[in-house]
Formats: C-alpha cells, sequence, structure tokens
C-alpha cells in the first residue's frame, strides 16, 4: 500500500510535466501566430502630406567605406528616403519591399535607405549580408541629425517621397506595404509630366 501514493505522486508529476510541454507548445505557436499578426501590423503607416515642398535635408550621411552623400544634392530624379533602424520591427519589415522597389524604379526612383543605427557599421553590415539586399544603399546616420531634423527624433521608420526638383510630396510614418497598389500610386506622384 505505501507503493499506491508514491505511483500516485509519480503520475501526478508526469502528467504536470506533459501539460507544462504542452502549454510550452501552445505558447510557442501562440507566439508564432503573433508573430505573423504583429508583421501585419507592422506595415500599416501612415500618410502625412503636412509638410509638402520641404526641400530636402542639407545632412551629409556616409556608407560604410567612408563615401559620403549630402542629400541635399540627391536631384535630378524622385528620391524616396527612408531612415530605419536595425533594431525597429517595422524598419526590418518592410527592408525587402523597399530592395524590390529600388530594383523595379531603378530608372525612375532613386531609393536611399538610411540607418539611424547609432553603431553604424558594426550593425548595418553584417544586417545587410545577412538579409542579402541587393538594391539598397548602405548610407549610415550614426549621429542621427537626420532623424532630429526632420521631426525631433522621428519615430522610425520614416520614408519621404522628394519630387526630382528635391522637394517632399508626403512622408509614411510607420511601416508601409511598398508593394500595395496604394504606394504604386502614390509614387507616381512625383513622376515628372508626361510630354505632350
Amino acid at each position: 500500500m505505501p507503493r499506491l501514493p508514491f505511483l500516485s505522486l509519480t503520475c501526478a508529476i508526469a502528467f504536470s510535466v506533459a501539460a507544462c510541454d504542452r502549454q510550452s507548445a501552445d505558447e510557442a505557436q501562440q507566439q508564432e501566430n503573433s508573430a505573423e499578426v504583429k508583421a501585419n501590423e507592422e506595415l500599416t503607416g501612415t500618410v502625412d502630406r503636412s509638410q509638402a515642398g520641404t526641400p530636402l535635408p542639407a545632412v551629409t550621411v556616409t556608407d560604410p567605406s567612408g563615401t559620403t552623400l549630402d542629400l541635399s544634392k540627391a536631384v535630378g530624379k524622385p528620391v524616396l528616403l527612408n531612415l530605419w533602424a536595425t533594431w525597429c520591427a517595422p524598419c526590418v519589415a518592410e527592408m525587402p519591399l523597399l530592395d524590390e522597389l529600388a530594383a523595379e524604379r531603378a530608372d525612375t526612383l532613386r531609393v536611399l535607405t538610411v540607418s539611424e543605427d547609432m553603431k553604424g557599421p558594426e550593425l548595418v553590415v553584417p544586417f545587410f549580408k545577412e538579409k542579402k539586399f541587393a538594391n539598397l544603399p548602405q548610407w549610415m546616420d550614426q549621429a542621427n541629425d537626420l532623424a532630429f531634423g526632420m521631426g525631433g527624433g522621428a519615430s522610425l521608420p520614416l520614408t519621404v517621397l522628394y519630387d526630382a526638383e528635391g522637394k517632399e510630396v508626403w512622408r509614411v510614418i510607420g511601416g508601409f506595404d511598398w508593394a500595395s497598389d496604394q504606394a504604386r500610386e502614390m509614387l507616381d506622384e512625383a513622376a515628372p509630366p508626361a510630354d505632350g
């Protein structure tokens, strides 16, 4: 008879462990589902036209090789300027879409991605290598001059469309689905007028 309580205790422990394992699997599934929902939520940025006409900022950015670019001189064709960071989930979610967009519209649109990571190349270079982006530049703004100049430490991601003369058309605050019909129509707003 003394074995019966021991057996009951053993069964209770085994049942508890099994329940914990099932709970862990359930939690993992919930986390995975939450990640999918979160990824969709991350691409729901808002369009802001309140600063239309503002010129490209006079900020110089640098790439990992030390090459610099004065953004105010990036004129001649429309520019889509994207401020992002490796720690920003919606930024990471939209980067593949921006890479595809840069390839698709290479002749008519200059896509400039600028990292606001303070560690610069230490984070940006491995991120680009891992993601295998072939069409996005690795510009960096380690001092965050650009982010602060565009709204006092702008929320990331922040993407601004400038026309060929360097004047703001609109900005999107938050992640955005750059493959959507809405994005295509909005980008066409900066296209030069058709000859005719």
